[in-house]
């Protein structure tokens, strides 16, 4: 395949002018559903790929949506998961949306006419820490995908304890099996809205880069995409007896027994304040709740899938240079190098430990770091770079967390490396084996081009990595 190393054009205007907008109807498999086109770009937001998870169907699998009997109007975002945010402030804006139906998706989606080719399509699953999120931060907004022959789906999915408690009776990973069955109804459908259901990349950053990784070691995964990107992911997963530990804690605190049938006696916004409550007062539920090892979605550790399933699919991963250090205490000189903060030992070392894991994937895996410090954060830290990789630096927030002035022309380059790859392009550095002086390209490292081939930039990390021999 072609590499990939020049960025195409970039929109530099920092005050996006109001939008004048038209409606547009698409008829897919799923039903007639009507959106907005700006421009040259479509937008058809909050489209349920699944049935509400209410009722009888709250803590239990997925189910598909019947076909829409009326037009759908597609021209608002859904609702959320998210009921309550984690925190008052974050870095990424996350607005919750009122609604049952949270398990939706939105399509921004070049024009598409019957004579071109299908486009290609990225899938995008936010962070959040598998508690909060919303898929309608407009930090997610495709435009710049579209712009760039790309179909952008984002998707949401069931957090917290509705997504991924371990209860008996209820199945494990919802939130995942949600994600599964969202990718079903993309390669049902995204043909309507002109993408190539044959050329579907899924991506995420944070807990979307872990639930990409576990997609791509289960064996459930197989077929349901072809590429694979993930941002600030790691290899974790939550231990179950901690789970358990937690939801008892958590019952006692809303009054019920920590079961399905307690739990679905309380509102989700209950139980999502009830777990910010808990984690202010004793600090321990920031990961106490996530995916869990041991059912058919996850047979086996991420890592240990990651040798067995998952080959055929290229994969792009990386990290910040920072992560959860920036201008803190904590961020100490020569750290870095030692490779003891907690960007390293949580975020950082899954870069070479999945490297490692897929060394005999014919496909292969590319890393990266992105590595411009924020004027505002202090550094490269965790979400500093999703602004760049969409394009949006115009977006609500961004100057807030990234300065008046974060660099346009890096925001171009980084954009376009993961159109490039969106696309079938081979990235144009050397491929990952998990060993030390493993290749990688560099983004935004003060000093430095903008962006920068190297070497050995996960170095401090790879001792970390079982198995992981010095190469040779």
């Amino acid at each position: 395949m072609d590499s990939f190393d020049t960025p195409g054009e970039r929109n530099e205007t920092r005050v996006r002018p109001a939008e004048v907008w038209e409606t547009v109807t698409v008829r897919a498999p799923a039903g007639t559903v009507i959106g907005r086109r700006t421009g040259s770009v479509r937008r058809f937001l909050g489209i349920p790929y699944a049935a509400a998870p209410t009722g009888a169907r709250r803590f239990a699998a997925p189910a598909r949506r019947g076909r829409f009997t009326e037009p759908f109007d597609a021209s608002r975002h859904g609702a959320t998961a998210q009921r309550v945010p984690l925190f008052a402030t974050t870095t990424v804006p996350e607005p919750s949306v009122p609604g049952d139906d949270v398990l939706n998706l939105g399509i921004v989606a070049p024009d598409a006419d019957d004579d071109r080719e299908p486009f290609p399509v990225l899938v995008w699953i936010h962070g959040g820490g598998f508690l909060a999120g919303s898929p309608a931060s407009p930090w997610y907004d495709g435009r710049a995908f579209a712009r760039d022959g790309v179909v952008c789906v984002t998707v949401g999915y069931r957090l917290g304890v509705d997504g991924f408690a371990v209860l008996d009776g209820v199945p494990a990973n919802l939130g995942l099996r949600d994600l599964l069955l969202a990718l079903d109804w993309v390669q049902d459908n995204i043909a309507a809205f002109g993408g190539d259901p044959d050329r579907v990349t899924v991506a995420g950053q944070s807990a979307g880069g872990a639930a990409v990784l576990a997609l791509l070691s289960s064996p459930a995964g197989s077929g349901r995409f072809h590429r694979a990107a993930g941002l600030s992911g790691g290899t974790f997963a939550a231990d179950g007896d901690a789970a358990r530990d937690f939801l008892g804690r958590l019952g006692h605190r809303l009054g019920v027994p920590p079961t399905r049938a307690g739990f679905a006696d309380r509102a989700v916004e209950h139980i999502q304040q009830c777990v910010i409550d808990l984690r202010d007062e004793q600090g321990d539920a920031m990961l106490a709740l996530g995916l869990y090892v041991g059912d058919d979605i996850l047979p086996a550790p991420i890592a240990d899938g990651l040798t067995r399933h998952g080959h055929a699919v290229p994969l792009l991963l990386g990290a910040t240079g920072d992560e959860f250090d920036g201008d803190t205490t904590a961020r100490t000189a020569g750290s870095r190098e030692a490779g003891t903060r907690v960007t390293d030992t949580l975020f950082r070392v899954a870069c070479p430990r999945v490297a490692a894991s897929r060394r005999d994937a014919a496909a292969g895996t590319w890393l990266y770091s992105f590595e411009w410090p924020s004027p505002v954060l202090g550094g490269a830290t965790h979400c500093v770079d999703i602004p760049f990789f969409f394009d949006v630096l115009d977006a609500p927030g961004v100057g807030e967390a990234l300065g008046p002035n974060p660099p346009g022309e890096l925001a171009a380059l980084t954009h376009a490396d993961l159109v490039g790859f969106v696309r079938g392009q081979e990235p144009a550095w050397a491929r990952a084996t998990g060993t030390l002086g493993d290749a990688a390209r560099e983004y935004g490292r003060p000093g430095a081009a903008l962006t920068a081939d190297t070497t050995g930039v996960f170095d401090p990390v790879v001792p970390a990595v079982s198995g992981v021999a010095e190469a040779c």
